[in-house]
């Protein structure tokens, strides 16, 4: 290559590595599998090392992937946060264990980690109390994020036992288990949500959210794995471990110290096969040298440590025949195509069926019938079509079209503008949605009606009993009880379960009414800002957005809904019946008209109120919180720590600041 084509080349991939690092570690929205993305990395280092006249200090190759949000106060890490290089064959470990072998002048031993696939966390604990909860960042400073890694349980908020050092640091992985990620998907696409593609992704948003509070009902999970050298514990990383275990930490039992390159491939075939039986995701094997004083001779370069290595395993792929594409319509009228396959074994599990999300996806694959497809399961658990064997297929194969009419009432299908998904917009009768919202309706989270399930909800469907959620309230016991599998006393529980919901509150009523993208929070926003059902609906688009946390897309689709007389009608129903839709003596005790139209910033830590409190306080007396600054933002709230990006923009913009007794004034508080 002459040095024109290089220079071109190595700018070429500077800027495609930087846009992969900025999907990865900001948006959590990773284009490229790892190996691709290390095979990129890989040619830029060489030409840059062959090309060494256009070297940059900035290069993807001489930095570490950043996280860091605008929303949470940096923290400069003690000690630096380097990445570990990667591995895909054994041939490439042995590769490794020669050259530690060759530059330590022994055989070390090893230790053997399973690579978790979630987010990493450096946890700094101060006299044995936790401190600050720090993200990788660019690997000199990261986010705080104390507050939400406070709310997982397996983190210790105080060690236990004794001998720990005054100062001490350990990092770790914050991940999501594999049964909470599936009951946070079922979650997210009732409420008309796309679902995360894998854990990873929901671990990623989960622990950058604002509210503390949702954080903590998604049950994350931590592992540790790594005490810095340069905090003696010991002269050994896996007695670290052991010590770090004795302390309260989260350290893996399936952690095994090898004699050798051998014990440490046995380790890694052993894993390759066994990982599907883990409840969290994984996707290889770390392996360290574990003497620390060697660690120390061998050093690090600029981005990774030179005593440890991960291996990557590769993603479990098989091919099979595409037979057929099916299309599934969900309570909000989004219809998702699903490939039906010849069965075939994968990771551990018979696959029969794969999500194809929507028409883009199709079009992508450039599907037919009957063509031989490769599958994989994205992120150990989803099994997905990565792509065709196009030159196998037959020429008289059909090419999947996305259907134009709803399968299941035959409505033509809507796009709507910016969504990659086909809705049906038959909300009235299409059977699928009539269904959907009737179980959203009675599901725990919402009006939580005693006895009744998806089963007893498809029986009073399909018997013409309910047509829509205020049909239930005219049901009778003797119908009910007349019904296979039902008898009097289920009868009976499930008419007090529907006479109990009318004491559900406003909050979960609006929640169980289906609006899409309006979740649990996001219904406790609006009954918060409009305090009753008929100011929800009379609200216009402005006053909507100007609610925290209500955009652009939440914002039309309730107008949408509250826009349909048949909508209306169904509220005016549920009003007679008797639920609540405004709210109550109690729930408005302590609110006002204060702050109204004042947007207000909190930043920093408080001495007499949590984040969270002030936060509640703002909205009680009609102030909006905002996450970000601008000139419309009214004051900002300020305790100590602010980051100094922060602060300076706010004088920049004459933002007038408060501190929290001032606040407190204000309210009356």
């Amino acid at each position: 290559m002459d040095t024109a084509s290089a220079q071109k080349r190595i700018e070429a991939l500077r800027y495609e590595l930087d846009r992969h690092n900025y999907l990865y570690y900001v948006k959590a929205q990773p284009e490229l599998s790892d190996f691709e993305f290390d095979q990129l990395l890989k040619e830029l280092e060489a030409l840059e090392k062959e090309f060494p006249q256009f070297d940059d200090p900035m290069s993807p190759t001489r930095r570490v992937g950043s996280d860091i949000t605008s929303e949470f106060i940096q923290v400069k890490h003690r000690y630096p946060v380097l990445s570990l290089s990667n591995t895909y064959s054994e041939g490439e470990l042995r590769d490794f264990d020669s050259r530690i072998r060759r530059e330590t002048n022994t055989t070390p031993a090893y230790v053997c980690e399973l690579k978790f696939d979630g987010v990493s966390i450096s946890l700094n604990y101060e006299k044995g109390v936790l401190k600050h909860a720090v993200t990788r960042g660019d690997g000199v400073q990261g986010d705080d994020v104390t507050t939400n890694v406070k709310t997982i349980r397996s983190i210790p908020l105080k060690l236990q036992g004794s001998g720990w050092p005054d100062a001490f640091e350990i990092r770790g992985e914050i991940l999501m288990p594999f049964d909470v990620f599936n009951r946070l998907n079922s979650e997210r696409e009732a409420n008309g949500e796309t679902p995360f593609a894998n854990p990873r992704n929901s671990t990623a948003g989960t622990i950058k959210m604002q509210d503390s509070a949702v954080v903590a009902s998604r049950s994350l999970d931590a592992y540790f794995y790594y005490v810095p050298g340069e905090i003696r514990l010991t002269d050994s990383h896996f007695e670290n471990l052991e010590k770090a275990a004795e302390w309260g930490f989260k350290v893996s039992e399936h952690t095994k110290k090898c004699m050798g390159i051998d014990q440490v491939i046995e380790f890694i075939r052993y894993w390759d096969a066994q990982r599907f039986q883990l409840p969290v995701a994984t996707d290889g094997v770390v392996v360290k040298v574990d003497s620390i004083p060697l660690q120390n001779d061998l050093g690090t370069t600029a981005k990774s440590p030179r005593w440890a290595v991960a291996y990557k395993f590769k993603a479990e792929q098989v091919s099979t025949r595409l037979l057929s594409v099916s299309y599934q319509v969900g309570r909000t009228g989004a219809v998702t195509p699903v490939a039906n396959l010849e069965p075939v074994q994968l990771a551990g599990t018979v696959v029969k069926r794969a999500s194809l999300h929507n028409a883009d996806i199709i079009e992508k694959l450039d599907l037919h019938i009957n063509d031989i497809v490769k599958v994989e399961k994205g992120g150990e658990i989803i099994p997905k079509i990565v792509g065709v064997e196009a030159e196998s297929r037959h020429p008289l194969n059909a090419k999947v079209q996305f259907i134009e009419t709803c399968p299941e009432c035959g409505t033509p299908l809507v796009r709507i503008e910016g969504e990659a998904a086909h809705y049906c917009p038959n909300e009235a009768t299409c059977p699928p949605q009539i269904k959907g919202k009737i179980i959203h309706f009675i599901s725990r989270k919402a009006m939580d009606i005693d006895g009744m399930g998806e089963e007893t909800v498809e029986l009073f469907f399909n018997k013409g009993m309910v047509k829509n959620i205020a049909d239930l309230y005219r049901l009778n016991p003797e119908d009910i009880a007349s019904l296979e599998r039902l008898g009097d006393k289920s009868a009976a529980r499930i008419i007090d379960g529907l006479e109990a919901s009318k004491k559900v509150p406003f909050a979960r009523v609006l929640f169980a009414l289906g609006i899409r993208y309006v979740g649990e929070t996001v219904a406790k926003k609006l009954v918060a800002a409009f305090k009753n059902i008929d100011h929800l609906m009379e609200a216009s688009y402005e006053q909507l957005i100007d609610v925290n946390e209500i955009g652009q897309r939440i914002a039309e689709s309730i107008l949408n809904f509250f826009g349909n007389s048949e909508n209306r009608f169904l509220v005016d129903q549920l009003r007679q019946i008797g639920l609540q839709f405004e709210l109550s003596d109690e729930e408005l005790e302590g609110t006002s008209n204060t702050l109204n139209g004042l947007s207000i910033i909190i930043s920093g830590t408080f001495e007499k109120h949590s984040r969270n409190e002030l936060k509640k306080m703002i909205e009680q007396h009609g102030g909006k919180n905002v996450g970000s600054i601008s000139k419309k933002t009214s004051y900002m709230l300020a305790g100590e720590n602010i980051g100094p990006a922060k602060l300076e923009k706010v004088k920049k913009l004459q933002i007038p600041i408060i501190t929290e007794d001032e606040f407190l004034a204000m309210i009356n508080v």
